[in-house]
C-alpha cells in the first residue's frame, strides 16, 4: 500500500473516532438530561356541578293585620306582611313579662321562690276584671312558686298574676317599665314598647318582625318554652287552668302566646316543631289583628302549611361526580371525582355555589387529593376533597428521549 493510501486511511480512522466520541459524549449528555428533566405538568379540565335550580317560597299571609314569620336557623327566611308600624300586641305582652321577669329572678329549671300575694295583689282581681280583662283567683296571703304563678299568667293569660308577678319583681309599674325598656334595648327589640305588664293597655305595641324575635327568644328560655306548651296544669287555689291558645299540638303548634283587645284584635304568637326530610325544623310566627281566634287559627294552619311547602333538599354534589379531567401529553388521563356527597334541607332559594380549585400534577397515584371543591349553601360552606379515579402514570423513557423539547 502506497504511503498516499494509508495516510488517508488513518485520517478517515482518526475522523470516526472523533465522530464516536462526539456521539459517546453527546449521549452521555443528552440521555441524562431527557430522562431526568421532569416533565411538563398537566392542568386539569374543570366542570364545576351546576347549582341546583330553585324558587322563592310565597307565604300565605292574610290581608289583615300584621304577619311574620321565619324559620329558624335558615338564614333570609323572615318574611313579613301588612301593617309595618308597631301595633297594638294585648296578651303577648306577658312574654316580655317573663322574659323580663325571668331576667331578674330566673328558674333554671326549678320552681323559684315563693310569692305571697297581698291584699293590693288581691286588688287587681277587680281591675283587671272590671276591665273585661282575663283573671284567676288569688286571695290575700295566698302562697305560690314563681313557677306556678308565671304557669297562670301564660297558660290562663291572667291578668291579676302577670300584675302581681311584675310587682313582686319590681316593686311598682315604673321600676318594671324601666326594666323592660333597657331589656328591649339589650335585646334588639327597638319597634316594641311596654307600659305596662299586661297588654290591657293598647300603647303596649310592637312590629311582627319584632314579635317573631320575642317568640325566638321565648323558646330559647326552657322555663318559659315549657310553660307555654303546657296544655293544661293544676295549681293550688287557682285550679285547673288550660291554655288558650287552641292550636296547640295542632300541626306541630307547641307554643306561644295569645293576644285579644279590642285595639289589637285577635292575635297570635306562635311556634310550630316538626320534622321535615329528617331534620328538625321550628318555625316562628305571628298574626295581629285578626277578627276572631277562630278564623285567625285558620289563617295560621295555613300559613304554617305554605312554609312547610317552602323546604326541600338539594345535593349540588354528589359523591363521584368528576369535577376535572387531567390529560397529559404523553396520553395519561385521569378524572378529579368528588369525595364526599353534600346534601342540605333548604328553604326557599338560597344562595348556592361551588368553587374549584385543583393542582397541576406530572403523575398522580389513585385516591390521591389533587384539588378541592367549595360549596356554599345559604352562607354555609362545606370544602368537599378531589381524589383521582386512577394513577396518572408518569412518562415512558422513550417518549422523554423523543419528545425532549416537551420536558
Amino acid at each position: 500500500m502506497s504511503r498516499s493510501g494509508s495516510g488517508a486511511h488513518r485520517v478517515r480512522r482518526r475522523l470516526v473516532g472523533a465522530l464516536l466520541a462526539v456521539v459517546v459524549v453527546a449521549s452521555a449528555v443528552y440521555f441524562p438530561a431527557t430522562l431526568l428533566a421532569p416533565p411538563p405538568t398537566a392542568a386539569a379540565s374543570v366542570t364545576s356541578p351546576a347549582p341546583p335550580s330553585s324558587s322563592p317560597v310565597d307565604p300565605t299571609f292574610p290581608t289583615y293585620g300584621a304577619t311574620g314569620v321565619e324559620a329558624l336557623g335558615f338564614d333570609d327566611s323572615l318574611t313579613t306582611s301588612g301593617d309595618t308600624r308597631p301595633r297594638s300586641i294585648a296578651s303577648i305582652s306577658k312574654i316580655v313579662t317573663a322574659l323580663v321577669v325571668l331576667d331578674k329572678r330566673p328558674l333554671r329549671g326549678g320552681s323559684g321562690p315563693t310569692i305571697t300575694f297581698t291584699a293590693a295583689d288581691h286588688a287587681l282581681y277587680d281591675t283587671y276584671l272590671a276591665k273585661n280583662g282575663e283573671v284567676a283567683p288569688m286571695a290575700t296571703g295566698a302562697r305560690l312558686s314563681e313557677r306556678q304563678t308565671l304557669q297562670v299568667a301564660l297558660i290562663k293569660s291572667a291578668n291579676n298574676y302577670a300584675g302581681a308577678l311584675s310587682a313582686w319583681a319590681f316593686g311598682s309599674n315604673d321600676q318594671f317599665v324601666a326594666a323592660t325598656r333597657t331589656w328591649l334595648r339589650e335585646n334588639h327589640l327597638s319597634n316594641t314598647t311596654l307600659v305596662e305588664p299586661t297588654g290591657l293597655d293598647p300603647r303596649n305595641r310592637s312590629t311582627a318582625a319584632d314579635l317573631v324575635r320575642l317568640g325566638t327568644l321565648a323558646l330559647q328560655n326552657p322555663d318559659v318554652k315549657a310553660i307555654v306548651a303546657t296544655e293544661r296544669v293544676s295549681i293550688p287555689g287557682v285550679g285547673v287552668v288550660t291554655n288558650s291558645n287552641r292550636l296547640l299540638g295542632v300541626d306541630g303548634v307547641e307554643g306561644i302566646k295569645t293576644g285579644t283587645l279590642d285595639e289589637a284584635g285577635a292575635c297570635l304568637l306562635f311556634a310550630s316543631r316538626e320534622t321535615i326530610a329528617g331534620r328538625e325544623v321550628t318555625i316562628v310566627g305571628v298574626m295581629l289583628g285578626g277578627k276572631d281566634h277562630d278564623s285567625l287559627d285558620t289563617d295560621v294552619r295555613r300559613l304554617l302549611a305554605s312554609v312547610r311547602a317552602g323546604f326541600r333538599t338539594v345535593t349540588p354534589v354528589k359523591k363521584g361526580d368528576v369535577v376535572g379531567t387531567y390529560s397529559t401529553k404523553w396520553g395519561a388521563t385521569a378524572r378529579a371525582e368528588a369525595d364526599a356527597t353534600v346534601s342540605r334541607l333548604v328553604y326557599g332559594a338560597p344562595a348556592i355555589s361551588t368553587e374549584v380549585s385543583t393542582e397541576r400534577l406530572r403523575s398522580g397515584t389513585a385516591g390521591e387529593r389533587v384539588g378541592t371543591l367549595d360549596v356554599a349553601i345559604a352562607g354555609e360552606k362545606v370544602a368537599v376533597p378531589l381524589r383521582l379515579d386512577r394513577a396518572l402514570t408518569a412518562p415512558t423513557a422513550w417518549w422523554r428521549i423523543t419528545n425532549p423539547q416537551l420536558g
